[in-house]
């Protein structure tokens, strides 16, 4: 479904995807089935959308990023895509942007351009990402830090010792800033 005020110039749209109200995807923009695009967004050319993603409202997604399936986009998350900006000075390309599959972006939460965002990781509503976020990672603050692990579902695993302990009561513990299964 697309909504009547809806301007949409892309016929790359999967289907069951909807586009609400005072929304723009431009021509080259691919988004997957099973979408749920809300009202006033901006969906840019060089931009790919996996299958059962939500972007909620007020959401500008510019050149270069990539959703992967099953992520949630808050309403008011902020992208950026070029390192340099200056007024109709272009770069010969756009910084790269990943989110990667069961992420999920909190609202007003910024995410500079050129940053991947790990499978299952969760971005607290407001944090200024400005560096990569690992799978399964929860990162909050300015700038963002890893300040838990997530379960598959997006619940926070529980830590004793050093070691977390997922929903199916698997270990992992953390290296770094990498989370390993033990």
């Amino acid at each position: 479904m697309i909504h009547p005020t809806a301007e949409v110039q892309s016929g790359n749209i999967g289907e069951k995807t909807y586009v609400w109200q005072y929304s723009v995807i431009m021509k080259n923009a691919v988004i997957g089935k099973n979408c749920n695009i809300n009202c006033h967004v901006f969906i840019e050319n060089d931009v790919v959308i996996g299958d059962n993603v939500t972007v909620k409202s007020g959401v500008y997604v510019w050149d270069g990023i990539r959703i992967e399936d099953d992520v949630f986009v808050g309403p008011n998350v902020t992208f950026t895509n070029d390192k340099l900006p200056r007024s109709k000075q272009y770069p010969s390309e756009f910084q790269k942007t990943i989110i990667r599959k069961k992420a999920s972006l909190g609202a007003a939460s910024i995410i500079l351009g050129g940053i991947e965002i790990g499978a299952y990781a969760m971005v607290a509503a407001g944090a200024l990402v400005t560096r990569n976020v690992p799978e399964r990672a929860l990162v909050m603050g300015s700038p963002a830090r890893v300040v838990g692990w997530l379960n598959d579902d997006g619940s926070k695993m529980t830590e004793e010792n050093g070691v977390f302990t997922d929903a199916e009561g698997k270990s992992w513990i953390q290296e770094g800033n990498i989370l390993k299964k033990v």
